[in-house]
């Protein structure tokens, strides 16, 4: 894809969020697309969001799991950027038409205090710049259809990292832990649609350790001259499926001893 491409398939993006109508698959459109051709396009779109007032609070880290990756035909994280308009307070109501068909996942944020990246940071770096950790509710949405009408051919991880990695808001519970005062393989969640568990999962299905994939960020970072800075976010990865997440859910997140979070969909 040249430059103008990516501009153009960001532009798409934007007015499918902007519109609430999904656009087709870029991968269709430009069946030769690469990951570097897709984070591109996600830089595009990032930079028309910063050009417009917007301000990045972090990151988000995705497709962790085995079975997300198998699912995909991929062997690798992703990752997109979090804005500060995509943040909403625990127990807060998603006004109705924010998103087009919204999701939620359970995760690990973690909240840096230094700055982190390179390819030779390691495990204890990792710790060390990490403020706190604590329960989080990641939002997805999907500008780009789930599927074409017309072949049936479903996205591929092209479309997902071009779409930011697919990410929309996050919520953090009002819990903070020092790195060190849990197992983070160990943590875990139940998590609850209108009062009916949906999904529970434990922190060791993000790369085994959700640090592990804070060190993945980090290292990948140093590819693309980019740091995580301190007070970023930075959304560790799911270890639970995809919750649907239709006009008036409730949803409630129960990860024990580590705490709690909540978020409505009016």
């Amino acid at each position: 894809m040249t430059p103008d491409q990516h501009q153009a398939a960001a532009e798409m993006l934007l007015k499918a969020e902007k519109s609430g109508q999904q656009c087709g698959l870029l991968s269709l459109a430009y069946p030769g697309m690469t990951l570097e051709d897709a984070y591109a396009v996600q830089q595009a779109l990032i930079q028309v969001k910063l050009a417009s007032g917007r301000r990045k609070v972090g990151w988000k880290i995705g497709l962790t799991s085995r079975a997300m990756q198998q699912a995909l035909n991929i062997t690798t994280p992703d990752s997109g950027l979090l804005l500060d308009d995509m943040v909403f307070a625990h127990g807060a109501t998603v006004p109705k038409g924010r998103f087009i068909q919204p999701r939620i996942e359970a995760e690990i944020a973690f909240v840096m205090k230094s700055p982190l990246a390179g390819a030779d940071c390691t495990r204890a770096d990792v710790i060390a710049a990490t403020d706190y950790v604590t329960p989080s509710l990641e939002i997805l949405d999907t500008r780009i259809l789930r599927a074409d009408p017309d072949t049936g051919e479903a996205r591929i991880i092209t479309d997902t990292i071009s779409d930011n990695a697919a990410n929309a808001g996050v919520v953090l519970s009002q819990e903070r832990h020092a790195i060190d005062a849990h197992d983070l393989r160990w943590v875990g969640a139940i998590v609850q649609r209108d009062g009916v568990v949906e999904e529970t999962g434990l922190g060791a299905g993000v790369l085994n350790d959700p640090v592990t994939s804070v060190l993945w960020l980090a290292r990948r970072m140093a590819e693309y001259g980019q740091v995580i800075e301190a007070g970023d976010i930075v959304l560790s990865g799911s270890f639970i499926r995809p919750i649907e997440c239709p006009s008036g859910s409730e949803i409630q997140a129960d990860f024990g001893a580590f705490g709690s979070v909540a978020l409505s969909f009016e």
